[in-house]
């Protein structure tokens, strides 16, 4: 993995690349650079930074949402425009992904445009996963066209299977350009064959969001990924370091000790984890070894784990305090953490879910293939350690080592949902299985706690559009506006 070191801002012309948050800023900056004088590797850093973050940035409100993380006092979150991850996609990636493919074009650098599009079809995918029906065919236009319709989010998925059967096309075959990658690579080095393994298992990801639709088999899943990650060092993943600190440590750490608006705990990621759910058989087993790697209980006079309920204003589910806040010092929150797009343990629950699909498998039926068996506990395997602990007492416990004709959708989504904490993926989860208590165990829908009176009762299904786009394009937004509750398209019936 390469570490993040120092992002050099690249301020372009209007349409491209800027530090500036302001749509149509037409004076050119200070020290501005023209498109033709930019070199093919200049904006691939910037780009895959502003595509990791937009994953940071979605995984506030959707974490929330999925019931990993609540307010400091328990707060459930509202409605969300997710504001940040537009701003990530249209102001920065999109944008600038165009001007490397063409100066890939013009160099002739097939494998780097196939990068390119590897991290169009992420901004692509969260986007319409996000918002439902985006600006695409005719976004990343500039003054060319100042009010770009919108694209469904099934026109949008047919545009990133492209992207991304393109790309895997390209790096399966020869390129004599003799353009590498290098430091510009912020998550494999310039290693593409890496590349191509994420571009396998990001196929896998968005073809799996659609078999409950009907689009597609599991077996294309299985097919897939069959070429994707083979361990845990192909992690599609994006490091900080003390020079530029990991965003999550500034809010959850630095904030909190200095008090400001931070975020806990939430109770389903903790009743998942302390034995609640799933109480361990072992005498060796309290908790869940993760646990600790995520959070810490912050009274020193509490030995049990209490989550936080979600709009429960800092009640535990017995009733009482609740008790866990992120880990100081914990995987995520540490100055140098990662960002997490997707991973090795990922693409194994992939497998695993995909395996139990193709078997016949419902929310409520038992027993799987052995392959999917191993799946299931090789993607624990590797969370385990992905994490840094040992995965031996919690992987041989009774509760977890079910077998293979015991195993249950649950006990697979408990685990991708473990392992994925605080991605923005889990959202997707939840909503392909319509936040079912059956497949996520133990899951109840948020209390009201008079922070968001609107749409209690119900589950957020979609973001709605920024403010920055309704004042800039209204006439077309206002055609997609839906509410935050309505399914997107692979949500529906």
């Amino acid at each position: 993995m390469k570490t993040f070191y120092k992002l050099i801002c690249v301020v372009l012309l209007f349409g491209s690349f800027s530090c500036s948050d302001d749509y149509f800023d037409v004076n050119t900056p200070s020290g501005a650079v023209e498109q033709n004088q930019l070199r093919i590797n200049d904006l691939l850093a910037p780009v895959i930074f502003h595509t990791v973050e937009g994953q940071y940035s979605a995984s506030l409100p959707f974490g929330n949402y999925t019931q990993y993380i609540t307010g400091r006092n328990g707060q459930a979150s509202g409605e969300t425009t997710a504001a940040g991850l537009w701003n990530d996609i249209y102001l920065y990636a999109l944008p600038n992904i165009e001007v490397i493919k063409e100066k890939a074009a013009e160099v002739n650098a097939p494998h780097y445009a196939a990068v390119a599009d590897i991290l169009k079809a992420i901004n692509v995918g969260i986007a319409a996963d996000t918002w439902d029906n985006i600006p695409l065919s005719e976004a990343s236009m500039g003054d060319n066209n100042l009010f770009p319709a919108f694209d469904t989010q099934q026109e949008a998925y047919d545009q990133l299977f492209s992207l991304l059967d393109g790309a895997i096309a390209t790096l399966e075959s020869p390129d004599d350009s003799n353009i590498n990658m290098g430091s510009e690579d912020l998550i494999y080095g310039g290693d593409y064959d890496k590349w191509l393994r994420a571009a396998y298992t990001l196929k896998a990801r968005y073809q799996l969001h659609l078999v409950n639709k009907g689009v597609i088999t599991p077996q294309e899943v299985l097919t897939s990924i069959e070429n994707g990650f083979t361990s845990n060092a192909d992690d599609f993943q994006m490091f900080y370091n003390d020079r530029n600190i990991n965003p999550r440590y500034s809010l959850e750490i630095l904030a909190r000790n200095t008090g400001n608006p931070h975020n806990k705990l939430a109770s389903q990621l903790v009743s998942m984890m302390n034995g609640n759910y799933y109480p361990f058989e072992s005498e060796d087993l309290e908790i869940d070894p993760r646990l600790p790697v995520f959070g810490e209980i912050n009274n020193p006079d509490d030995t049990e784990w209490k989550g936080y309920v979600s709009g429960g204003l800092g009640i535990a589910p017995d009733g009482s305090p609740a008790n866990v806040q992120f880990a100081d010092g914990g995987y995520y929150t540490r100055v140098d953490a990662p960002i997490v797009v997707i991973t090795y343990g990922e693409a194994q629950f992939i497998k695993a879910e995909a395996e139990f699909l193709a078997n016949g498998g419902t929310p409520t039926s038992m027993g799987t293939t052995a392959e999917g068996y191993e799946a299931y506990l090789e993607g624990i395997r590797a969370s385990f350690a992905k994490y840094g602990v040992d995965a031996s007492e919690y992987i041989n416990d009774p509760v977890v080592d079910v077998g293979a004709d015991n195993l249950m959708l649950h006990h697979i989504m408990k685990e991708k949902y473990i392992h994925n904490f605080v991605n923005p993926e889990t959202w997707v989860d939840f909503r392909r299985y319509d936040f079912s208590s059956e497949v996520f165990t133990g899951l109840t829908i948020r209390l009201d706690d008079g922070e968001n009176p609107e749409y209690q009762g119900e589950w957020f299904r979609r973001a709605t559009y920024p403010a920055t786009e309704i004042n800039r394009n209204g006439d077309v937004v206002q055609q997609y506006q839906e509410t935050p509750v309505t399914p997107v398209w692979w949500d529906a019936e």
